[in-house]
């Protein structure tokens, strides 16, 4: 087994951010859905997304495939935004080329530091999912496809790789909270994670699937439906069941033809 690095989590107070009596509401608003930016960049986002991000059919793609662009720290062309997605921090976001982000998406970079989150070419993020840098960043490579209702919430890191393919309702993320001090509530103990999240190019997630703390899933593995997984996988292997374990590797299989 590999030697755990745990570590300790800056988790920001977001009852102090939001209520923070020196700063007026709506600097507190600014710092938490646009980051450190100016008013007048403020203002000029609050414009495009509160008139288009609802916009019907089309004339709604085609208006956020062109005003979005000024909101991202990068997007490729042909990217194609759904409606109602939720943008927190969009300056720390950058999407590749021909990705499509679905109806009802949080992308939210407010954690992620300055590497942000970054989504690949040719990604599909599919209906009401969650890509959340909450204390840490999060890539997704190129060519994968994350299912409805997935959630990447990330505290030390989240790293997809290429040709990624996550069924409907995965987790991945999660940190840990201290329990030893039974005088003190657990929410005010601290946060703590095994470190990133790493998983491989061309594995398959299955759905309801949950992927926790300092795991690595290797190049090709196939993880099994409700499976939870809490250690590394190696490349081409197939696991399943609660806590998640390899049973099968890819190369045993023969596919009827």
């Amino acid at each position: 087994m590999k030697s755990l690095q745990l570590r300790s989590i800056d988790k920001p107070d977001l009852h102090r951010l939001l209520h923070d009596t020196g700063k007026s509401s709506l600097a507190r608003y600014r710092d938490k859905a646009w980051g450190d930016v100016g008013w007048s960049r403020m203002l000029v986002g609050e414009l495009i997304t509160g008139m288009l991000s609802g916009l019907p059919g089309g004339v709604g793609y085609f208006c956020r495939q062109r005003f979005y662009r000024r909101l991202f720290r990068r997007m490729g062309n042909g990217v194609i935004f759904g409606r109602n997605i939720v943008l927190r921090h969009p300056g720390r976001i950058s999407i590749g080329d021909e990705t499509a982000i679905d109806d009802g998406t949080l992308l939210d970079a407010a954690g992620a530091g300055e590497e942000g989150i970054t989504i690949g070419n040719r990604v599909i993020v599919s209906r009401n999912c969650v890509i959340q840098g909450k204390t840490g960043p999060v890539v997704i490579g190129d060519d994968s496809d994350i299912g409805v209702n997935t959630v990447l919430t990330s505290v030390s890191g989240i790293d997809v790789g290429d040709h990624v393919l996550m069924a409907a309702n995965v987790y991945i993320g999660g940190g840990r909270y201290h329990i030893e001090d039974r005088h003190v509530p657990i929410l005010q103990q601290g946060v703590y994670s095994r470190g990133p999240i790493r998983i491989g190019s061309g594995s398959w997630i299955g759905a309801g699937a949950i992927v926790l703390d300092g795991v690595r899933i290797g190049n090709g593995c196939v993880i099994g439906a409700g499976a939870v997984v809490t250690q590394d996988i190696p490349d081409f292997w197939i696991a399943a069941g609660t806590p998640a374990k390899p049973f099968r590797h890819r190369f045993e299989i023969r596919e009827d033809r």
